[in-house]
């Protein structure tokens, strides 16, 4: 082949490169400056590819009977989310606390299985988390729980309240910042997370300071039981945001 004709196929091909990669970044910076880039991928492509093909689609799994889809977040190597395939804002929204919501905490838990497979290995229960930020943290107007790993060193410290005494509050220092936290023996009916949060944060505006992080008490949380850990812009001029506990990159991983 001629050499200009070897370049021209080598621009060619580079050209094709740089387009996908543009692309590729153009899907995310639309994710993160369309607050509703998540229920269009759920709402649109995901639930419709189910109810037409028996198949995700763009998600991991869409459970049609339960009303939730699990998603790969394009951030991390392991963390997923767990989106409602109904229109639910985020945290401060009343229907997920009717007496008949979906427990989206205890689907979220049992999706943790999915973390697992993307690092290819087991981990304890204290090692894995879900997590949801407040209104004034968040990107995305649909609720959405991040489900990955824990932190090491804020594994290490909540494991201290392994044994706390079940559905009382305990305040401690995570990252900087204060969380109360509360052993509880479920994730489903009066040990909800959300509705143990609203007992205290008792209309949409309280709710939507909140923050809150799920995760084992012990090495197996059908034994231990679960920390529920939360924190608002309200309390003790917490963040608002408990993601920062989790890992996007699953140290813990290489660890075990």
């Amino acid at each position: 082949m001629p050499v200009r004709a070897r370049m021209q196929r080598v621009v060619s091909r580079s050209a094709v490169v740089l387009i996908l990669a543009f692309a590729a970044t153009a899907c995310a910076r639309l994710a993160a400056v369309d607050s509703n880039a998540l229920w269009k991928i759920v709402s649109l492509r995901c639930v419709p590819s189910q109810q037409a093909t028996g198949t995700s689609g763009q998600c991991t799994s869409v459970d049609l009977d339960k009303r939730y889809a699990i998603l790969k977040d394009i951030v991390g190597r392991s963390q997923h989310l767990l989106i409602p395939t109904d229109r639910i804002t985020g945290i401060e929204s009343p229907l997920i606390l009717e007496p008949h919501a979906q427990p989206y905490w205890a689907d979220a838990w049992a999706s943790r299985v999915y973390v697992e497979k993307a690092v290819k290995r087991s981990l304890p229960d204290s090692q894995l988390s879900l997590e949801i930020n407040s209104a004034f943290r968040r990107s995305q107007n649909q609720l959405h729980i991040h489900i990955d790993c824990l932190r090491g060193d804020v594994s290490e410290t909540l494991s201290q309240h392994a044994n706390d005494s079940p559905g009382q509050w305990r305040w401690d220092t995570l990252d900087g910042n204060r969380y109360r936290i509360m052993r509880v023996t479920s994730l489903t009916q009066q040990n909800d997370p959300f509705q143990i949060v609203a007992r205290d944060n008792k209309d949409a505006d309280a709710m939507a300071m909140q923050t809150i992080l799920v995760t084992g008490a012990g090495t197996s949380a059908e034994k231990d039981g679960w920390l529920i850990v939360n924190s608002g812009l309200n309390l003790d001029n917490g963040s608002g945001s408990a993601e920062g506990l989790q890992d996007h990159k699953c140290r813990v991983a290489e660890a075990n």
